[in-house]
């Protein structure tokens, strides 16, 4: 086996579509901890692995950010993936994160989450998808030299990860083992609705956005209702009508 170029990773896309914009994907890696709240905010943009190219991410990195944290974690990404393993890896870390600190793990697709980066999402308790944003699965790949007994280990070992990696998806997805196993082979690509109905997200950015407006509605209402309730205990009563009061009388 030789060392993967980016050309190699990005021909292993079967959908060549949107290939140039994952080039483009610049490397943006930001740690930061916010006080008031216990919540270390991450910022993935760009490729996953440690052994890959210069501007990669590696589990090594989310390691250290992670080491000194206690609190809940909000994660910004966007990654056309990587390295299968460094994705397993950063899966893990973030569950035992969440296990060891009963902490909370959320995700905020800000454009894209394929390959290896598709794994983050099924760690977190929340995964909210921009608008626009996409997961894609697809296939594990590599690069292989050397004789034909080399090349069939290699796509038995090539098996056995995905297989693993099909056990990741299983713990959120919402179609049979079967259906995701196909999902895989054919490199599915899923929009931000399609990856709720599947069970890799929970939410959109914009349907965040309508329960807010619809909590504001809510009350708004109810500062009205009381308004008004206020309003009539304070109001003197109406005087009777004049043909009531002579009935009054006369029962008197």
């Amino acid at each position: 086996m030789r060392n993967m170029t980016k050309q190699d990773f990005f021909k292993s896309f079967k959908n060549q579509t949107y290939v140039n914009q994952l080039e483009k994907i610049e490397r943006k890696f930001e740690s930061r901890h916010i006080e008031a709240t216990n919540t270390t905010e991450l910022t993935i943009y760009g490729v996953i692995g440690n052994s890959w190219w210069e501007d990669s991410i590696s589990a090594t990195d989310i390691d250290e950010a992670l080491k000194n944290t206690t609190g809940d974690i909000l994660i910004h990404l966007n990654s056309p993936g990587g390295d299968a393993t460094d994705g397993i890896a950063i899966f893990n870390r973030l569950i035992n994160h969440k296990e060891k600190h009963n902490a909370k793990v959320t995700i905020r697709v800000d454009g894209w989450a394929c390959s290896a980066a598709s794994l983050f999402p099924l760690a977190a308790d929340e995964v909210v998808m921009g608008l626009g944003s996409m997961i894609m699965i697809h296939e594990a790949s590599t690069v292989v030299w050397g004789t034909k007994r080399d090349m069939r280990k290699e796509a038995d070992v090539l098996e056995q990860l995905e297989e693993g990696i099909i056990d990741i998806y299983m713990t959120k997805a919402n179609v049979s083992r079967e259906e995701i196993r196909k999902m895989v082979d054919d490199e599915t690509w899923f929009s931000a609705q399609k990856a709720i109905e599947n069970g890799f997200a929970t939410s959109t950015a914009a349907s965040n956005k309508d329960d807010e407006i619809a909590q504001l509605k809510t009350q708004l209402t109810s500062l009205q209702t009381e308004f008004e309730q206020h309003k009539n205990q304070n109001q003197e009563p109406a005087p009777a009508p004049l043909n009531t009061v002579k009935k009054r009388r006369v029962l008197f």
